[in-house]
């Protein structure tokens, strides 16, 4: 009588995991700058919605009272209620410093915010004409 043994290779080598390892550390690269850029574009939302809710409370302002208001008035996260004013509360999980500069007929509203720890600030601006700049991008 003879016994058979069967050897079972199951299991990866080494070499089939280091591979793989690679793999996925080169999607990973490729993935995660993309992803991070994604973050921040988000991010920049709360700024364009923001400015563009203050563009249209100050019109509303101007053609109650002929003027524009709240020269000098900053607004965060910290003071959310600075523009109450013109009808517009800033959220307390703002990102965004918003700064008021206004006079009889003009005014410029500026965002300004560091959206991902580094040294460039994102800034963001509109003025009476509704043209909304982005002065300083923080997402590139």
């Amino acid at each position: 009588m003879s016994t058979k043994v069967h050897k079972s290779n199951k299991g990866f080598t080494l070499i089939e995991l280091m591979i793989v390892v690679v793999i996925i550390g080169i999607l990973a690269a490729l993935a995660i700058p993309r992803f991070m850029r994604s973050t921040t574009k988000a991010k920049q939302s709360e700024a364009k919605q923001l400015l563009k809710q203050i563009y249209t409370m100050q019109h509303a302002y101007r053609q109650e009272f002929d003027s524009y208001c709240l020269n000098g008035v900053t607004a965060s996260a910290a003071a959310p209620n600075a523009f109450a004013q013109i009808g517009v509360e800033i959220q307390t999980t703002a990102r965004y410093t918003y700064v008021m500069v206004a006079a009889a007929n003009t005014f410029t509203c500026t965002a300004t915010a560091n959206l991902d720890d580094d040294a460039a600030n994102d800034v963001w601006t509109i003025n009476e004409t509704g043209t909304l700049t982005c002065t300083s991008n923080d997402a590139i």
